[in-house]
Formats: C-alpha cells, sequence, structure tokens
C-alpha cells in the first residue's frame, strides 16, 4: 500500500479538461515536487489530492482510503492533509498565539515547538496584519502543522518572498520534516526551487504528466523540449541525425583545436558566479557557461563537449 496514490486522475472545469489521465505514488518522507507552468495544473492537482476539489473521473487514495471530494463530503478537505495554498489567509486584528492555539489539535506540549520550529516566537504577541509576507507564511504553516497533517501539500510556498525569507522557509520545511515526520508535495514555478528540495520530480503539462525522475534525471534528459526549457536554458549538437542534449555547462572552453568546435563570441552575460557567453559555430549558435570574462565580441574560441557531460540523444523534432 502506498501512502499516496494518484489513479487516472482527470478534473476539468465547466467542462473544460484541467487534468487529464494523471497518476503517480508518493511513499512516507519522500519529498515530492510538482513543476510546470502556469495553467500546467499543477494548483488544482494539489486541491484534488486535498480534498478540495472532485474528480471527473479517477481517484486519489491517501493510506489506503479515498480522499473525498467537497461534493461527496459535507466539509471539504481530508483531516489528515493539510494545503498551504499560496494565496493563504489569517483572520485580520487577532494576535499571532490566539490564532495558532485556536487551531491547535497537537497536545500543548507541541505548541510551543512547533512555534519554535517555524520561528515564529517573536511573533507571538503582533496581529497578524502587522506581518511581513515572510512572517505570514511561517505563521500560516505553524496553523497547518498544528492541526496534526501527515501529508502537508505547499502550493508555491516561496513566491512573493525576498532572499532571506526564501532561505528562512527552507530551513523550516527542512526541520519540520526531521521533527515531525510530515511528508511533504510541493508545487514551484522556480526550477531552483524543486531541483534543490525534492527527491522525485513530477512534470506537469497541459494537463498531463509528462516526466517523472529524480531531478537530475529530469534536468539531464528531459522527455520533450517543454521539460527541458523548464529547468533552464539548453544546446542541441548534431549527433549521427539525432540531436545530443547539452546544457551550457556541458560545453568547455579549450586551446586545443583538434576536436574542438570553432566559433566566435556573439555576446557575453554575467551572471555574478558564471558567464554564459553565446558563441556562433558551424553547428549554430551555443550557449557556454565559463568563469571566465567577456573576452569581447568577435573574438575566435573552440569549444567542445565536457567528457562527463550525459550522453543524452533526442530526435531532430524534440
Amino acid at each position: 500500500m502506498n501512502f499516496l496514490r494518484v489513479s487516472a486522475l482527470s478534473v476539468n472545469y465547466r467542462e473544460v479538461p484541467i487534468l487529464q489521465d494523471v497518476s503517480f505514488h508518493q511513499e512516507p518522507l519522500e519529498r515530492l515536487a510538482i513543476a510546470g507552468e502556469t495553467g500546467s495544473g499543477k494548483t488544482t492537482l494539489l486541491k484534488a489530492i486535498g480534498g478540495l476539489v472532485t474528480p471527473a473521473a479517477g481517484a486519489v487514495h491517501f493510506e489506503g482510503e479515498k480522499v473525498l471530494g467537497p461534493l461527496e463530503r459535507l466539509i471539504p478537505g481530508h483531516p489528515h492533509i493539510a494545503y498551504l495554498s499560496q494565496h493563504f489567509e489569517l483572520r485580520n486584528n487577532y494576535s499571532v498565539y490566539d490564532i495558532l492555539e485556536y487551531t491547535n489539535r497537537l497536545s500543548d506540549d507541541w505548541l510551543p515547538r512547533i512555534i519554535e520550529i517555524c520561528r515564529v516566537e517573536h511573533l507571538l504577541k503582533r496581529r497578524t496584519d502587522q506581518l511581513s509576507g515572510g512572517e505570514r507564511q511561517r505563521v500560516a504553516l505553524a496553523r497547518q502543522l498544528l492541526t496534526k497533517p501527515r501529508l502537508l501539500l505547499l502550493d508555491e510556498p516561496f513566491s512573493n518572498l525576498d532572499g532571506s525569507h526564501r532561505d528562512q522557509l527552507r530551513l523550516v520545511i527542512d526541520e519540520m520534516e526531521a521533527a515531525l515526520g510530515v511528508t511533504c508535495l510541493m508545487v514551484s514555478h522556480d526550477p531552483y526551487d524543486s531541483l534543490s528540495w525534492a527527491s522525485q520530480l513530477l512534470v506537469m503539462e497541459r494537463g498531463y504528466l509528462v516526466q517523472r525522475g529524480r531531478p537530475a534525471e529530469i534536468y539531464e534528459r528531459p522527455a520533450n523540449r517543454y521539460a527541458a526549457r523548464l529547468f533552464g536554458k539548453f544546446n542541441l549538437l548534431p549527433a549521427g541525425g539525432r540531436l545530443r542534449f547539452l546544457r551550457p555547462e556541458h560545453m568547455q572552453l579549450t586551446d586545443q583545436q583538434d576536436d574542438a568546435l570553432p566559433g566566435r563570441v556573439v555576446q557575453a552575460r554575467y551572471y555574478g558566479s558564471f558567464w554564459e557567453w553565446e558563441v556562433e559555430t558551424t553547428a549554430g549558435r551555443l550557449l557556454v557557461q565559463t568563469g571566465k570574462p567577456d573576452p569581447g565580441k568577435g573574438t575566435g574560441i573552440h569549444i567542445r563537449i565536457d567528457p562527463q557531460a550525459p550522453h543524452h540523444l533526442v530526435s531532430s523534432d524534440f
């Protein structure tokens, strides 16, 4: 029996398909992230898992029991699945402590622990309308944890947060998983959030599940151009009637001309920790990630494929 199983799930909105025949499973404490462009069905999938949307076909089973939708139970949702929306709401003019105490379904001993894990101790006397975006996010997360969930659905948890608040929330989620044993399923439009956090990734495209795998597998061996573009820039080099898929960091500058591809620098962009050169070659324009600064437009160079780069061949219509 799987911890979570989604079977041939389809969801319609006013007869328009939003999800189509989606199937996957999740095991306890497995970090599963759902990636996809806006409108790909990510949030609808989370809501269906949480019992907040009724499927048109298929089913969701949590710990062996079917999750009922709002048309099948009086109060929508599942008692052991918590959903943290990207548009979370906290009642105004209540203190943070009152909000948390009212929500708490755990023993009184656990309330201080949740407050500590979510790093909201210093916020307890503040009213909810006096909190910043990052503070509100952590309070909303603490409130959901106090409902004693076994599965936590995180819908764009890092959206609208600056760098420091994003890093702090990542630490909170890490500590929450370790201390409370809560399994998380996260939706994010940011590839770096998904790649760095998940142990397994699901890629959604127009309501369909198009790929599942480890983050490195999907990054280096995407199933189609959509999945490739979702996680960053890439090159396609001719290889015996097919195309070889390579990320910019798989290309290297070399002083040796043997087995190297000559080219001229068209443009160089600085990204802080690296430079990205756009190079015109006989194989087309290629992107090269390097630590070397801009050599100047028109500079002649030679590039080669990193010998350790994955050998991923795709069809010409990729």
